[in-house]
Protein backbone atom coordinates (compact mmCIF):
# COMPACT_ATOMS: atom_id res chain seq x y z
CA UNK A 1 0.00 0.00 0.00
CA UNK A 2 1.07 3.55 -0.65
CA UNK A 3 0.27 6.17 1.95
CA UNK A 4 0.90 9.87 1.52
CA UNK A 5 1.22 12.57 4.16
CA UNK A 6 0.82 16.21 3.18
CA UNK A 7 3.50 17.65 5.45
CA UNK A 8 4.35 21.16 6.62
CA UNK A 9 5.59 20.37 10.17
CA UNK A 10 2.54 21.92 11.84
CA UNK A 11 1.24 20.08 14.93
CA UNK A 12 -1.67 18.71 12.89
CA UNK A 13 0.71 17.52 10.13
CA UNK A 14 2.79 15.75 12.77
CA UNK A 15 -0.36 13.98 13.98
CA UNK A 16 -1.14 13.00 10.37
CA UNK A 17 2.39 11.56 10.08
CA UNK A 18 1.77 9.49 13.20
CA UNK A 19 -1.55 8.19 11.80
CA UNK A 20 0.13 7.23 8.52
CA UNK A 21 2.92 5.52 10.44
CA UNK A 22 0.43 3.41 12.40
CA UNK A 23 -1.52 2.54 9.25
CA UNK A 24 1.69 1.48 7.49
CA UNK A 25 2.73 -0.67 10.45
CA UNK A 26 -0.60 -2.51 10.15
CA UNK A 27 -0.50 -2.93 6.37
CA UNK A 28 1.49 -5.34 4.24
CA UNK A 29 4.28 -3.93 2.07
CA UNK A 30 3.38 -0.33 2.90
CA UNK A 31 5.41 2.75 2.12
CA UNK A 32 4.76 6.27 3.37
CA UNK A 33 5.41 9.21 1.05
CA UNK A 34 5.92 12.39 3.06
CA UNK A 35 5.23 15.27 0.67
CA UNK A 36 5.72 19.01 1.11
CA UNK A 37 4.68 21.56 -1.49
CA UNK A 38 6.73 24.71 -1.86
CA UNK A 39 5.03 27.58 -3.63
CA UNK A 40 7.40 29.00 -6.22
CA UNK A 41 7.96 32.70 -6.48
CA UNK A 42 7.55 33.17 -2.76
CA UNK A 43 9.61 35.94 -1.25
CA UNK A 44 11.47 33.62 1.11
CA UNK A 45 11.57 30.56 -1.14
CA UNK A 46 15.18 29.61 -0.35
CA UNK A 47 14.66 29.85 3.41
CA UNK A 48 11.36 27.96 3.12
CA UNK A 49 13.05 25.20 1.10
CA UNK A 50 15.84 24.81 3.65
CA UNK A 51 13.33 24.75 6.51
CA UNK A 52 11.12 22.16 4.78
CA UNK A 53 14.08 19.95 3.87
CA UNK A 54 15.13 19.91 7.54
CA UNK A 55 11.58 19.00 8.62
CA UNK A 56 11.29 16.31 5.95
CA UNK A 57 14.54 14.81 7.26
CA UNK A 58 13.05 14.75 10.77
CA UNK A 59 9.94 12.97 9.42
CA UNK A 60 12.15 10.47 7.58
CA UNK A 61 14.15 9.82 10.77
CA UNK A 62 10.95 9.28 12.77
CA UNK A 63 9.57 6.75 10.27
CA UNK A 64 12.93 4.97 10.03
CA UNK A 65 12.99 4.65 13.84
CA UNK A 66 9.48 3.16 13.65
CA UNK A 67 10.73 0.76 10.92
CA UNK A 68 8.34 2.12 8.31
CA UNK A 69 9.65 2.40 4.74
CA UNK A 70 9.32 5.96 3.50
CA UNK A 71 10.25 8.46 0.85
CA UNK A 72 10.23 12.22 1.20
CA UNK A 73 9.43 14.68 -1.57
CA UNK A 74 9.62 18.45 -1.76
CA UNK A 75 7.54 19.64 -4.68
CA UNK A 76 8.10 22.98 -6.37
CA UNK A 77 6.17 22.81 -9.62
CA UNK A 78 4.40 26.15 -9.63
CA UNK A 79 1.08 24.69 -8.52
CA UNK A 80 -0.89 25.51 -5.40
CA UNK A 81 -0.32 23.09 -2.51
CA UNK A 82 -3.67 21.33 -3.02
CA UNK A 83 -3.10 20.83 -6.74
CA UNK A 84 0.47 19.70 -6.10
CA UNK A 85 -0.55 17.05 -3.59
CA UNK A 86 -3.48 15.75 -5.65
CA UNK A 87 -1.25 15.50 -8.73
CA UNK A 88 1.41 13.63 -6.73
CA UNK A 89 -1.18 11.22 -5.33
CA UNK A 90 -2.64 10.60 -8.79
CA UNK A 91 0.72 10.20 -10.53
CA UNK A 92 2.00 7.78 -7.87
CA UNK A 93 -1.14 5.68 -7.37
CA UNK A 94 -1.42 6.58 -3.68
CA UNK A 95 -3.96 4.46 -1.80
CA UNK A 96 -4.64 6.80 1.13
CA UNK A 97 -3.82 10.42 1.99
CA UNK A 98 -3.27 11.69 5.53
CA UNK A 99 -3.16 15.39 6.31
CA UNK A 100 -3.53 17.83 9.13
CA UNK A 101 -6.10 20.58 9.02
CA UNK A 102 -6.13 23.98 10.64
CA UNK A 103 -9.20 26.01 11.43
CA UNK A 104 -9.54 29.09 9.24
CA UNK A 105 -12.12 31.80 9.26
CA UNK A 106 -14.50 32.05 6.30
CA UNK A 107 -12.72 35.21 5.18
CA UNK A 108 -9.33 33.47 5.15
CA UNK A 109 -10.80 30.61 3.12
CA UNK A 110 -12.13 33.06 0.54
CA UNK A 111 -8.79 34.78 0.11
CA UNK A 112 -6.42 31.88 0.70
CA UNK A 113 -8.50 28.90 -0.36
CA UNK A 114 -8.50 25.65 1.55
CA UNK A 115 -5.84 23.11 0.69
CA UNK A 116 -7.56 20.41 2.73
CA UNK A 117 -10.92 21.03 1.07
CA UNK A 118 -9.33 20.85 -2.38
CA UNK A 119 -7.62 17.53 -1.57
CA UNK A 120 -10.72 16.03 0.05
CA UNK A 121 -12.89 16.91 -2.95
CA UNK A 122 -10.41 16.12 -5.73
CA UNK A 123 -8.12 13.49 -4.26
CA UNK A 124 -7.98 10.17 -6.11
CA UNK A 125 -8.30 8.08 -2.92
CA UNK A 126 -9.60 8.23 0.66
CA UNK A 127 -8.35 11.16 2.74
CA UNK A 128 -7.98 11.13 6.52
CA UNK A 129 -7.66 14.49 8.24
CA UNK A 130 -6.68 15.33 11.79
CA UNK A 131 -6.60 18.50 13.87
Amino acid sequence: MKFMVGYNDSPSAQRALLLACRAAQNAKDAVVHVVASLETGAENAMADAAYLEEKLQAARDFLKKEQVPCETHMLSRGLGPGEDLVKFATDNDVDHIFMGIEKKSRTKKIFLGSTAQFIILRGPCPVTTTK
